[in-house]
């Protein structure tokens, strides 16, 4: 028995080094991998009201690890764009999908990052913090994958303060609207720069506006339409509360990914003038499978059930997405950017679309990193 107690004693000393272990090393420069910076058919005529530039960063989980690489990261395609006289008075920047979403490693271990899989990654993030993952675990939740939903409410001070403080600096610095992607967070509050999180309550898919001054608009956007990887700890809003913003070059809604895909939420946006949509599509050359059908809600009723399978889900995306739908609004105006990237065993795919005057623009694809800028 003496003996046991000795094993058990030592394999915990053991675990708790390990656990508080790991955390500096060497890890590969910050780079934006940039493939390509374009400007989309610049108009020739004075009456430009803004432009919008969309940026696709090429994403690698080191960039999570530490707020100054996160930063860094995202100043590496400002700088860029700045560089080549994209940033003007009227700008705005959109950013995609779950951008901010995997700031839920900051701080953690190197192995987190290097693990050759997203469940291996976050299995050694519940074993680097036990006591942690017992405080922040909610019983009462609703969620069924509790594990996941435990992670984020446990990492969602960080990754709001993180995510809060690089896209309001950058704001500031480049005096830009950013329409900054996504992030995966409790409900929150806005207060100025900061965003105050209450860590039991459920988890929605965000997207937040930063304003010039480094201040985040009071009114944040939703995720509607959960898809299916999602709905096992994202809670679903109401299309209805999507909201709009009246911005100096006009009134602008934004949707998160699959939003895009619903007549509902182009309603709740009647009236504006453009329509941003932050997009991630997992999956290596899933734009050239076929398309599979709508993911997570039912499918709305003017869509074909024919086109399962006979379309691409490229194809799909510009039928029944942005491209297809973006009239319902009423604006003419556009733009749809996808998270590219090295991110455990997810993989990538997606190329932007830009909209202006209710047409569809033809912009090159970029392997990896990729500015686009688009007068309107």
């Amino acid at each position: 028995m003496r003996y046991l107690a000795i094993t058990l004693t030592a394999l915990v000393l053991i675990w708790i080094i390990w656990a508080k272990t790991g955390h500096t090393g060497e890890l590969p420069e910050v780079s934006g991998y940039m493939s390509l910076t374009e400007e989309i058919q610049p108009l020739t005529n004075d009456s430009t009201r803004g432009n919008i530039i969309g940026i696709q960063p090429f994403m690698l989980e080191t960039d999570y690890l530490k707020a100054e690489r996160f930063y860094n990261k995202m100043d590496t395609y400002f700088s860029e764009a700045s560089a080549q006289g994209l940033i003007l008075e009227n700008s705005i920047v959109l950013l995609p999908e779950y951008l901010g979403t995997w700031l839920v490693i900051a701080d953690e271990k190197i192995s987190v990052a290097e693990s050759s899989s997203l469940s291996a990654a976050m299995a050694r993030l519940v074993l680097s913090n036990p006591i942690s993952i017992f405080q922040h675990f909610n019983f009462k939740a609703e969620e069924s994958d509790k594990i996941a939903a435990t992670l984020f409410r446990m990492k969602a001070a960080k990754m709001a303060e993180i995510y809060a403080d690089t896209f309001s600096r950058l704001a500031q610095e480049y005096q830009v609207h950013i329409s900054a992607g996504s992030i995966i967070l409790p409900a929150s509050k806005i207060r100025g720069s900061k965003i105050e999180i209450n860590s039991e309550a459920n988890l929605y898919n965000t997207s937040f506006l930063f304003l010039p001054d480094g201040n985040i608009h009071p009114n944040e956007v939703k995720k509607a339409f959960p898809i299916d990887s999602e709905h096992p700890f994202v809670t679903a809003s109401k299309s209805s509360e999507i909201p709009q913003y009246q911005l100096p070059f006009g009134k602008v809604g934004v949707l998160v990914c699959a939003d895009s895909w619903y007549p509902e939420s182009y309603e709740a946006m009647k009236g504006v003038d453009i329509v941003l949509v932050n997009s991630y599509c997992a999956i290596d050359g899933a734009m050239n499978l076929p398309w599979a059908g709508y993911n997570g809600s039912a499918a709305p009723k003017d869509v074909d059930f024919t086109d399962m399978g006979s379309l691409t889900e490229h194809e799909a995306w510009l039928k029944y997405a942005l491209p297809g739908r973006l009239a319902l609004s009423g604006a003419t105006v556009g733009a749809n950017v996808f998270l590219r990237g090295r991110l455990w065993d997810l993989g990538t795919d997606g190329q932007p679309f830009f909209i202006r005057g209710g047409e569809l623009q033809h912009a090159n694809p970029a392997e990896q990193g990729g500015i686009w800028s688009m007068q309107f």
